[in-house]
């Protein structure tokens, strides 16, 4: 999987077995889960995709959260409600 190489193990360096368990879990979850996918239109694979905002109002009004994993080598952004 070309993802896993190019955005986790060649930014990570291993220390043993359970380490890199651990992050290939972590980027697993991130990658299928969270992650946007442009070939789909930015959607997340196991999600449909998000109404549209065409407000510019709203637009204008996105409070977004970030979340680091893995340390900070992977961010998650989610709208706040």
């Amino acid at each position: 999987m070309q993802p896993c190489r190019r955005e986790l193990l060649d930014r990570t360096l291993i220390w043993n077995q359970r380490h890199l368990l651990h992050a290939l879990r972590e980027f697993e979850q991130f990658y299928n889960a969270h992650r946007p996918h442009q070939g789909i239109a930015n959607a997340c694979p196991l999600h449909s995709l998000p109404e549209p905002i065409t407000d510019p109002d709203e637009i204008a009004r996105l409070d977004i959260h970030r979340t680091d994993r893995l340390g900070g080598l992977l961010h998650e952004y989610q709208h706040a409600a």
